[in-house]
């Protein structure tokens, strides 16, 4: 008998542990291990991501700067592959066998259950073809996107491009992005990202084991919509962008134009540029790679990453800072004999200016007047005590948005470069340099290295006579105005609003008899400065920076033409059209000087060098007049006898335009 109940146990436990088995691994096949649970609702319902259109960007104007057009994408489940004709696919879809293996290989490792893009961007001519013949290719699908296309073919750096998502990009969204997705890699598009990219849709359909449609699952009860994301309006004008772009042909350098009143940048031109539809399509890995080994380097977004000397455009700052400490007043003079003693350095002057006051100083861009200003505000307090001196002087320098990002809505801003004390402690030693040791900085050369929108933001603060709006991009989101509260914040630099007045008569006299008088607006009062800013590496840079008009200053404007000489044959010239075309809507002055200085090809020349690529450009939706190209560009005489070009210069011409990798606390 109790053999009889210990059987009956025995069975029991082993029936009670044979349902547990089968429990458990019921639970695990269902809620735990995805595999089976993938494979038959794959079999029954397909997941259609519903990827949003991109936002738009347009320019102040409401012109579309970027829009989108569609395009497919073919995805695959490998699991789900069956035969087929190989051949006959990889045609239709414009790839060969050896790239059909490894897209597959490739999707397999990923997940033979779930869905992964096969070949990227298929223009609508080739999907429809495809189309047609899609249930002949089990396992293959077709995903609906759009990408990038630019009207005009303009404004590359200010918009920037995107770019495929890498597994750190997906780490860093928190599941947001998935492979195959795209980003925002530069430009407004990366900045503005999670406003231009939208929010994604999924659309579930019901398919039969024939992968065909059977209608929307449970009537599209639990369908997402896609939402586009936010249209942009940037502050952009696309009428000077475009002739910028015109007038920096065949040159390196740099345009960027302000709305003094506001801040907003109305030009951004980096030369040598490239057409932003490059950066789009299956080719886009081929262009960018072509642009990466170009030694002109079209990738570098030069109004905010490329360094230069200021030059003479730093002495009205100079000045002001002078006029503020009581050292000078406008009417204080310096005799210049056309060379400045520093200890045993000289500092030659283009010409002898005799007894110079301010107005005059800053109109003939006298280097010897502001040498002895600069000796002033450093020995002001003894020779002994400079370095305390000069850190004061580097701290007012500072607040005018020179050597320090201007934390404009664009990623990767450069600071510039304004030595510390420290610096030169390392560089002189402690206590043995003076004032005639960083001479140099006196008239904006030296260690002093400036982007060219800190050049254009400097007019600003001199326009508006003690204050400048933080540089930006975007004027409104969408249907609403909106810009963020730092931009509409006025940043004041210390100095006085009486103080500004005779350096701006100096400064009109640079247009109106000095230096760039040859670049005179008619019927436009502009205020400028020219620079020629010193290159160790070859021919001066040419620099012109000016704000018009005088009384209600309406735009801003900083021109670098690298390798160029003086300020007044290249930069200035260019700048003047620039502001002549936004103040009056047109260029009224000749035409034949107009197509001088855009046919001049100012490009140096290096072993091997390419010009950036280019396609031709789309229709010109402003319909402006064309302007007659048939000119030969005229050889620019050579340089003065201070500015000889060095024969070995060629193959380090690059270095000025490139970002100098110093130490920031140097």
């Amino acid at each position: 008998m109790n053999s009889f109940f210990a059987r009956r146990y025995v069975v029991t436990a082993i029936f009670v542990t044979l349902c547990l088995t089968l429990l458990v691994r019921l639970f695990y096949m269902q809620i735990v291990e995805d595999r089976y649970f993938l494979a038959s609702n794959n079999n029954v319902i397909r997941k259609l991501i519903q990827y949003p259109a991109r936002g738009p960007i347009l320019d102040r104007n409401g012109k579309i700067l970027v829009q989108n057009e569609p395009v497919y994408d073919v995805t695959v489940i490998p699991h789900e592959v069956k035969a087929f004709d190989t051949l006959e696919f990889c045609k239709m879809i414009g790839i060969d066998k050896d790239g059909f293996d490894k897209r597959f290989a490739k999707a397999y490792k990923y997940s033979p259950y779930r869905t992964s893009i096969f070949e990227k961007q298929l223009p609508a001519t080739m999907y429809a073809s495809l189309q047609e013949k899609l249930s002949e290719f089990p396992g293959f699908y077709v995903q609906p996107r759009t990408i990038r296309t630019y009207p005009d073919s303009i404004a590359a750096h200010f918009l920037g491009y995107i770019g495929e998502v890498t597994d750190r990009d997906i780490e860093k969204s928190h599941g947001y992005y998935h492979p195959g997705d795209y980003i925002g890699r530069t430009g407004v598009e990366k900045a503005y990202e999670d406003l231009l990219r939208g929010q994604r849709g999924v659309r579930n359909v019901m398919v039969d084991s024939r992968n065909v449609s059977k209608g929307r699952f449970a009537n599209g009860a639990y369908d997402t919509v896609a939402i586009a994301g936010e249209r942009l309006m940037s502050s952009l004008d696309s009428k000077i962008q475009k002739l910028g772009e015109k007038l920096m042909n065949h040159k390196v350098g740099s345009i960027v134009a302000i709305e003094p009143s506001t801040g907003e940048i109305l030009a951004f031109v980096s030369s040598p540029g490239y057409d932003p539809n490059l950066m789009v399509g299956r080719e886009r890995g081929n262009n960018i790679s072509k642009m990466y080994e170009d030694p002109y380097n079209p990738l570098l977004i030069r109004p905010i990453q490329a360094y230069y000397p200021p030059g003479s455009s730093f002495k009205p700052l100079a000045a002001l800072i002078a006029l503020q400490e009581g050292l000078i007043t406008p009417q204080t003079g310096f005799e210049c004999t056309a060379t400045y003693w520093a200890g045993n350095h000289p500092v030659h002057c283009d010409e002898r200016h005799g007894y110079t006051n301010l107005s005059h100083g800053i109109a003939e861009s006298c280097n010897t007047y502001f040498c002895n200003v600069f000796t002033d505000v450093m020995n002001r307090n003894g020779s002994k005590n400079i370095r305390t001196t000069y850190t004061d002087w580097r701290e007012k320098v500072n607040k005018f948005g020179f050597g320090v990002k201007l934390d404009v809505d664009l990623p990767n801003e450069k600071k510039g470069f304004v030595p510390t004390a420290l610096y030169y402690d390392n560089k002189f030693h402690q206590n043995r340099w003076y004032s005639t040791s960083i001479i140099s900085l006196a008239i904006g050369q030296g260690e002093l290295e400036a982007t060219p929108l800190q050049l254009a933001n400097i007019e600003c603060t001199i326009a508006n006579h003690g204050f400048y709006y933080k540089p930006h991009l975007i004027k409104s989101i969408g249907d609403r105005n909106v810009v963020r509260e730092e931009f509409t914040k006025k940043n004041y630099v210390g100095i006085d609003p009486q103080y500004f007045e005779p350096v701006i008569d100096g400064m009109q006299q640079v247009v109106e008899v000095g230096t760039a008088h040859s670049s005179k607006i008619p019927g436009i009062v502009m205020c400028g400065k020219t620079g020629t800013a010193q290159n160790p590496h070859g021919k001066n840079h040419s620099i012109f920076v000016a704000f018009a008009p005088r009384e209600n200053p309406k735009i801003a404007v900083a021109v670098v033409v690298e390798n160029a000489g003086q300020g007044a044959w290249w930069a200035a010239p260019i700048a003047s059209y620039v502001i002549e075309e936004y103040l009056k809507g047109k260029i009224e002055r000749p035409q034949e000087e107009f197509n001088r200085i855009m046919n001049a090809n100012l490009m140096p020349e290096l072993p091997g060098a390419k010009p950036a690529l280019k396609i031709v450009p789309k229709a010109d939706s402003l319909n402006k007049q064309k302007v007659d190209t048939s000119a030969k560009p005229q050889q620019l005489k050579s340089a003065s006898r201070k500015n000889k070009t060095k024969k070995d210069s060629s193959m380090r011409v690059l270095a000025a335009a490139q970002i100098k990798r110093k130490d920031d606390e140097q």
